[in-house]
């Protein structure tokens, strides 16, 4: 008989209740098995708080050492208020100023004082919408307190912590007016033989203009489909080719004429790649593909914008580019030809010139190579032709023919209509 002083373990109350009601011994596994989960279940989350308050004291450590605000949400709003009043503060006596032609004040201490408020208040409280409006106005206040390189900066962390924040077409517009007064910068200096910037904030130390297109091909990539996306590119493009960095240029240009065809930049990307592709080309010696890019691009301009054709000086721009490719091409094809003349392979050097006679006849380069054609007609046909009996049982093909583009009405008249 059980000592009725003794108290009974768990397991054996459960034992006994079960006895009473006549359960066996597979349903006392299942329930003492649930038990053990549960008290497993427990721990973990024991642990797990643990670990969370490790991390929260770690991270009050190390704001400690490093001087940097605690995390705390109603500090947090506290700073923004004050950051907030006196940025107001100082963008009205900007405003006085512009109204009554005054000098200018402290206007810029107070903006850079509200920045730091700013930077301290998206320190306080991590993650939050606060975070994100004390980030962008801490680059705002840097912005108007003319620290550009600073305000970059800031512009770039609150898009990469907060890809989608609310910010993001404001936050692109500023980086574009950056980069801009950066590029007008260099351009108003284009022979300064001192490229150190030691005192101005509102440039870069160095690479100025690298700084600029870094700036642009950012925008570029945190919204793409974003409204200065285009702009971007085509300023990037821009300044490239000012540069003189033409392969970079084509990459931005492709870019745009590929990503955006609604962009109101299209018609210059093709006008300016046929320009790039033709400054790329190193000359009749080396590979010819960027000839064949350049001339596809014309096709393609004429094609894509009829309406443009239409203007005489836009029309001559084409033409003249068309010609300049033309003759390239067909002195690229004249030095090969030359090439393999000088090797003896006669029959290789005649199918080269024969292909300048056929695809660039009016150029001054046709005129050499009918002259050159007539000689190596004559001579032994080197190399030999081989398995010459592919070519009758697959000859060339013709090309398709033209698309009907008139019908006759019903009534008789003759209409145009054009097939897409």
């Amino acid at each position: 008989m059980p000592d009725p002083n003794t108290c009974p373990t768990p397991n054996e109350t459960l034992s006994r209740v079960l006895a009473c009601f006549g359960c066996g011994r597979p349903l006392i596994v299942l329930l003492t098995g649930l038990i053990s989960l549960t008290a497993i279940g427990s721990v973990s989350a024991q642990e797990e708080t643990l670990w969370q308050s490790t991390q929260k004291r770690a991270d009050s450590v190390t704001r400690f050492l490093t001087g940097r605000e605690q995390t705390d949400a109603a500090r947090a709003r506290e700073l923004y208020q004050e950051a907030d009043a006196i940025f107001r503060n100082a963008a009205q006596q900007v405003n006085t100023v512009a109204r009554d032609g005054e000098t200018e004040g402290n206007e810029k201490s107070q903006f850079a004082k509200a920045a730091k408020l700013f930077g301290r208040a998206a320190d306080a409280e991590p993650g939050s919408a606060l975070s994100q409006d004390a980030m962008f106005m801490q680059a705002e206040s840097l912005f108007f307190a003319d620290k550009l390189m600073a305000a970059s900066d800031v512009y770039a962390k609150l898009q990469k912590d907060y890809p989608r924040n609310r910010h993001n077409d404001r936050v692109a517009a500023r980086l574009f007016e950056i980069s801009q007064y950066w590029i007008d910068t260099e351009k108003a200096n284009p022979n300064s033989w001192w490229s150190l910037n030691l005192f101005d904030p509102t440039r870069p130390r160095l690479d100025v203009d690298g700084h600029a297109v870094r700036v642009l091909d950012q925008i570029r990539y945190d919204d793409p489909t974003g409204r200065l996306a285009d702009d971007a590119t085509m300023a990037a493009a821009a300044e490239y080719i000012r540069q003189g960095k033409y392969e970079m240029a084509d990459e931005f240009l492709t870019d745009l004429r590929e990503t955006f065809p609604d962009s109101e930049h299209f018609f210059v990307a093709h006008l300016l790649g046929i320009r790039a592709k033709l400054e790329i080309y190193a000359g009749p010696q080396y590979s010819g593909l960027m000839l064949e890019e350049a001339e596809k691009l014309v096709n393609q301009t004429r094609q894509r914008f009829p309406d443009k054709m239409r203007d005489q000086e836009t029309a001559d721009m084409i033409a003249r580019a068309s010609a300049e490719v033309a003759y390239r091409r067909s002195e690229h094809l004249y030095a090969r030809a030359q090439y393999r003349e000088k090797k003896g392979e006669n029959r290789a050097a005649s199918e080269y010139y024969q292909k300048i006679l056929d695809e660039y006849p009016s150029t001054p380069i046709a005129d050499k190579a009918r002259a050159r054609l007539e000689k190596t007609s004559g001579l032994p046909p080197v190399p030999k032709q081989r398995l010459s009996w592919l070519k009758a049982v697959f000859p060339d093909s013709d090309r398709s023919p033209p698309l009907v583009t008139k019908f006759e009405s019903p009534s008789g008249e003759d209409r145009e209509t054009m097939l897409r």
